[in-house]
């Protein structure tokens, strides 16, 4: 007996079966595709197509043609501002990598030349990061020393590079972003901030004058080290460092404080290193426990496609830093790219930017460079100084050729500990406390993430931190499907709604009803779950019914509007719920299942199990089908069949 003299205004439509191979493609174009790059390409002659590819791989093609001159003029400034930047940070990060500082001006040259043809963002500065260096640093150190085998190490950090720029590359590709978004915004908080702390502890070293220092990266080694060599300090070097430090910071508050004189900040960088050689030439500070940096060579970037050292039995451990340094490198650039472009209401496309950043750092392995990104100080002075276009990293490239070409004998007097204030002043801007608040106030398992991987870093290693924050970002996904939400719904008064009744306390229950929303796609992980969880539901609402003297449940109605997908165990769960519900004389009704659901629901046969007339298009229609069984005096099918099966008994 079912309920077939109530009329149901709408009945659920199963939508027709598609082709094996259209529906392999539709899946495939939305995985794959979502935003659809072909449809520029649909109904084009041949030669338009083949412009419009160009111009999809090439960007500069495409916005090039319409590059005016006061664009140049906004760009020149804005290039001029970062490369005063970029010349102090390049050394400062090529010091924290262990490599020779020429480096950190080799890979602002080459790089941005790179991905101004190749990039989608207007905004962004290329140049190294210190998160990548202290990972490159801290993963290559392990197996070869800088210091005993410094040339291997040279050539060790350029394979890791390739490596990177191929990893890179092939997710963008691929089109295989979307695994870097594991990485989610809590993860990268914890893991940026930890490495900060890990590169400003790594600088007292610098900034004390010590000449050994530990390899090791947690607080503990570190501060082992510094104070094990207490009478080995330098107050000379301190006093500097604690000064040129001093200034940088003021300048940045400075320039937090009046926006519009953010070139201050954008300069004190390049003005602390001048001062700094400065003194050191006139006092001859190198003579009394000051380090400088020494001869730079005078040339652009040399060619090192010969020294990858692809036969090197510690390919490996390149490979590995490669991969790790590249994903590091493409969550922060395309992150600082994305939010960028958001002020100036432009989209950038995640893929291609993989793409541009794989080729400039394969580019960077073979002419001398170590691992770039977008970092987010010079990409920030780049949008502050009004930067239009990707010229802006063509003007700061010149410009630091024209520092190659000519002015590199200047940087003989620099001293380190100049360099270790740029470095703390740019790494604590990084360490952002109050995100971490944030993330207390809306998500308390968003601030855990953080905070693991922030301890993983601090307190044990890089390497750590990054499986810490992996493993919690994995963790949490996991949960999200295995441990989906249910709601039980009520009704909204005066209205046709039903709500979560947690949510909204005024909405009533309907007697004999139990009305359940499940919040999630319906899977092998959280199938056994959703079952066991949906019989506490029916257990604990007959405790209910029972105590207070109510209407006995009859009906369990379970809403699948938020459930997308179900898979065969996903079936299984359903057909288990419906045997339980029908031994105990409840009837499960099924309301708003969508397209993919229905149609599996269909070829399984369980529609025919259930009845078509127990499937309703909303929550209200099935509740006034429940209505109009309880109150005609009709028995619940379900009851009748439990009735007639212990009669038999």
């Amino acid at each position: 007996m079912g309920n077939a003299d109530y009329e149901c205004p709408h009945r659920v439509a199963i939508p027709p079966s598609k082709p094996l191979f259209k529906a392999l493609q539709s899946s495939f174009k939305e995985t794959l595709f979502p935003d659809d790059p072909f449809r520029q390409f649909k109904n084009q002659p041949l030669a338009k197509k083949f412009m419009l590819g160009l111009q999809y791989f090439v960007p500069i093609l495409e916005w090039a043609p319409r590059y005016t001159f006061e664009f140049f003029k906004a760009d020149l400034i804005a290039g001029i501002t970062i490369a005063s930047l970029a010349v102090p940070q390049g050394i400062s990060y090529a010091n924290l990598a262990n490599l020779p500082p020429i480096l950190g001006l080799y890979s602002s040259f080459v790089p941005p030349l790179v991905y101004a043809m190749l990039g989608s963002s207007r905004d962004l500065a290329v140049g190294t990061v210190a998160v990548a260096s202290l990972l490159i640093s801290s993963l290559l150190g392990k197996e070869v020393s800088p210091y005993e085998n410094p040339t291997l190490y040279l050539h060790l950090a350029f394979t890791a590079t390739f490596f990177a720029g191929i990893f890179q590359a092939s997710l963008g590709i691929l089109r295989l972003g979307f695994i870097v978004d594991f990485l989610s915004h809590a993860t990268i908080l914890g893991f940026m901030g930890g490495a900060a702390t890990v590169v400003c502890l790594q600088q007292l070293k610098g900034i004390l004058g010590l000449i050994h220092f530990t390899h090791e990266t947690d607080i503990v080694s570190v501060m082992r080290a510094v104070f094990g060599q207490k009478h080995q300090w330098r107050w000379e070097s301190a006093v500097l460092g604690c000064c040129f430090l001093s200034f940088l910071l003021l300048t940045k508050y400075f320039s937090k404080r009046k926006p519009t004189f953010f070139w201050i900040n954008a300069m004190a960088p390049l003005t602390s290193v001048i001062l700094g050689s400065l003194l050191v030439f006139l006092t001859h500070a190198e003579k009394h426990g000051v380090q400088v940096i020494g001869h730079l060579k005078k040339g652009i970037n040399p060619l090192s496609v010969s020294e990858l050292a692809f036969g090197s039995p510690y390919l490996s451990s390149a490979i590995k830093t490669g991969i790790i340094t590249g994903i590091i490198g493409l969550a922060e650039g395309v992150a600082v790219g994305r939010s960028f472009a958001t002020f100036k209401n432009y989209h950038i496309d995640g893929n291609k930017e993989m793409i541009a950043f794989g080729m400039m750092n394969i580019a960077g392995s073979c002419t001398s460079c170590y691992l770039t990104a977008g970092p987010f100080s010079r990409t920030a002075v780049n949008f502050n100084a009004g930067c239009k276009t990707a010229v802006s990293n063509i003007v700061m490239a010149t410009a630091v050729m024209i520092t190659l070409l000519f002015l590199t004998p200047l940087f003989h007097y620099t001293p380190l500990v100049v360099l270790s204030s740029i470095i703390i002043a740019a790494m604590l801007g990084i360490i952002d406390y109050e995100a971490a608040i944030h993330l207390w106030n809306i998500d308390k398992f968003d601030f855990v993430v953080c905070m693991g991987a922030y301890t993983g870093v601090v307190f044990f290693s890089v390497e750590v931190g990054l499986v810490v924050a992996v493993t919690l970002s994995l963790l949490r996904v996991l949960l999200f499907v295995a441990r989906p939400r249910t709601f039980a719904l009520g009704n909204i008064p005066n209205s046709m709604a039903y709500r979560s009744i947690d949510q909204y306390p005024i909405a009533n229950n309907v007697p004999g009803v139990l009305i359940l929303q499940i919040d999630a796609p319906i899977y092998f992980a959280n199938s056994n779950y959703l079952r066991e969880r949906i019989q506490r539901w029916i257990y604990e609402e007959e405790e209910k019914l029972k105590s207070s003297g109510q209407t006995s449940l009859q009906y369990i109605i379970l809403d699948l509007s938020a459930v997308g997908s179900i898979d065969t165990s996903g079936i299984s769960m359903l057909e288990e719920v419906k045997k339980n519900s029908d031994s105990k004389g409840l009837k499960l009704v099924l309301a708003n299942p969508r397209s993919e659901v229905i149609k599996k629901l269909d070829k399984s046969k369980f529609i025919e199990s259930i009845g078509q007339e127990w499937i309703y298009l909303t929550v209200a229609e099935a509740v006034a089908a429940c209505n109009f069984m309880l109150h005609s005096c009709k028995p619940n099918p379900a009851a009748v069949e439990l009735q007639g099966r212990e009669n038999m008994v």
